[in-house]
């Protein structure tokens, strides 16, 4: 039985991405709190340091803000606004500049990902 490609990526980069789909799907809007910590760790089994590093991702890309004693972070912006270059205004332009290069690298490692996907299903036929 042949599997689907290996993903190498690391389980909070895995969480975060499925985190920033739902966001982007309208799954979480803006406005919406996340889930709590606790339960994304007993839904994806991971640590709850984990899942503090996936949200830590979003909250690093502007899409989600958190506090102290919160139950979750709270969505502030989507992916495609994000990427459409409409950052909050508060932003300064070392950021926008920092943040445009941040989405250059990431869709590096998409085609990346994709390419050795490919080279892994090739080499698996072999």
């Amino acid at each position: 039985m042949a599997k689907g490609p290996v993903d190498r990526r690391k389980p909070y980069v895995r969480i975060a991405d499925d985190l920033r789909r739902d966001i982007a799907s309208g799954v979480y809007p803006v406005g919406e709190t996340l889930p709590p910590g606790a339960r994304l760790a007993d839904q994806y089994g991971v640590s709850g340091m984990t899942v503090s590093n996936a949200i830590a991702v979003l909250r690093e890309e502007g899409l989600v803000t958190t506090r102290q004693g919160a139950r979750g972070a709270t969505v502030i912006a989507t992916p495609d606004a994000q990427e459409a270059g409409e950052t909050p205004p508060e932003r300064s332009e070392e950021f926008r500049l920092l943040f445009t290069q941040l989405q250059d690298i990431r869709g590096q490692l998409r085609r990346l990902s994709a390419r050795l996907d490919d080279l892994d299903e090739r080499t698996r036929d072999s």
